[in-house]
């Protein structure tokens, strides 16, 4: 899924005391679809529940895959907790690959954590939905989709990724999966030439990645007297201009921005987008394209609902074991040696968005902009009281 990679790697789960309170999460704290209304006299909505403690049990009891609770400790006192830390790096992206891809697979610059998508789709979907991914690479999203019970379907502009996930989807079904998988080939930009009508309103959850083009570092040799060699850090041909990833900036986020609003006619009402996303460094200088990808979201119309952190490290007793790459050490440590004090990003963004629940009267899906111009006028007066406090700005898509 034109994944990236950038100066970052792993990290872990937020390690609470017993006892601490958090927000009850069982439902998605989604803006309203009519507009904002009075406080509610009880704190006891589906939309805003109330705070609940936290037992260690189930902490400690976190799936190391998945994050979620392990079935000894689901039981009615703790009910289905969901919490905005995702423990997804608790085995090494290769353990977590390993049985389920082929060999090829490997050679992809910006491969999602399986334990990623997997986390989504077990809280986003019911058995039998259907999951997207309009940038699909290796089909990763899909292949964790049907070893979950749902339905999967996905899109690649690259001939040869297409090639490698379609040997993935039948991987799974040589596993004995029985779920449908497909894949299309073709630029996502033209989301509605490419996925027959049976598809229009249909997906419950799309899980997904914007691909970072120059940042992926792909993989890495070292040979006596040639140095430091990279390789399988390139999506495709970098004179392809129809690849997102060889785009500039900007670009990049008005292609991706299209896609999102493509995405909301195959999107039933209510149902989600989750999109992993990192931030990288240029000449030091950190990018914060989540930011980014958020203004994207609300551009194409979609309603923000949550705002988590994946780890991209494995969360151990009193820290985080960061699973950094040879290039994202070799950079931190250089820039250290400077006397530039920066550190490992152990974790990406994972925006969630949602459609309306409700249809228009067309046949499109009709979404509330008065929601996302109050969630961007929020985000405006937090933005002006840091650069009022301590001169950071944030920058935003145009």
């Amino acid at each position: 899924m034109n994944h990236g990679q950038m100066s970052n790697p792993a990290q872990p789960e937020d390690h609470r005391q017993e006892g601490t309170t958090v927000a009850d999460d069982r439902f998605p704290r989604a803006l309203s679809d009519t507009g904002p209304s009075p406080a509610p006299a009880r704190a006891e909505s589906p939309v805003d529940g109330p705070t609940q403690l936290v037992p260690r049990a189930l902490i400690d009891g976190l799936d190391g895959t998945t994050g979620t609770p392990s079935e000894r400790v689901a039981d009615n006192s703790v009910g289905d907790v969901a919490v905005s830390v995702w423990t997804t790096a608790q085995t090494s992206p290769a353990a977590q690959r390993k049985g389920r891809y082929t060999p090829e697979s490997t050679a992809h610059p910006a491969k999602m954590l399986p334990a990623v998508a997997a986390h989504a789709i077990a809280h986003y979907t019911e058995p039998g939905d259907l999951v997207l991914d309009p940038m699909c690479g290796i089909g990763t999203t899909l292949v964790e989709a049907l070893h979950a019970g749902r339905r999967a379907v996905g899109i690649e502009y690259e001939p040869h990724w297409v090639d490698v996930a379609r040997a993935n989807l039948a991987l799974a079904h040589d596993a004995g999966v029985q779920h449908e998988g497909r894949v299309f080939h073709g630029d996502a930009r033209q989301i509605a030439s490419l996925l027959p009508p049976e598809y229009v309103g249909q997906a419950a959850l799309v899980v997904t990645s914007p691909p970072y083009g120059p940042s992926t570092h792909g993989q890495v040799s070292v040979a006596p007297g040639a140095g430091v060699q990279k390789y399988h850090h390139l999506y495709g041909n970098t004179l392809d201009r129809g690849n997102l990833a060889n785009i500039g900036h900007h670009r990049l986020l008005a292609g991706f921005t299209r896609i999102l609003a493509g995405l909301t006619t195959y999107l039933r009402p209510g149902g989600h987008i989750a999109i992993t996303i990192r931030p990288w460094r240029e000449h030091a200088e950190l990018i914060d394209l989540p930011s980014q990808i958020l203004a994207c979201g609300l551009h194409a119309g979609l309603i923000p609902v949550e705002r988590c952190v994946a780890l991209l490290a494995r969360a151990a007793e009193h820290d985080l074991v960061a699973r950094g790459s040879f290039f994202q050490r070799d950079f931190i440590r250089k820039q250290r040696e400077a006397g530039l004090p920066l550190h490992l990003i152990s974790h990406e963004d994972v925006l969630i968005f949602r459609t309306a629940l409700r249809r228009s009267a067309g046949s499109g899906i009709s979404t509330d902009r008065q929601d996302s111009r109050q969630f961007l006028t929020s985000r405006a007066r937090h933005t002006e009281n840091l650069r009022g406090e301590s001169g950071v700005s944030e920058s935003w898509a145009a």
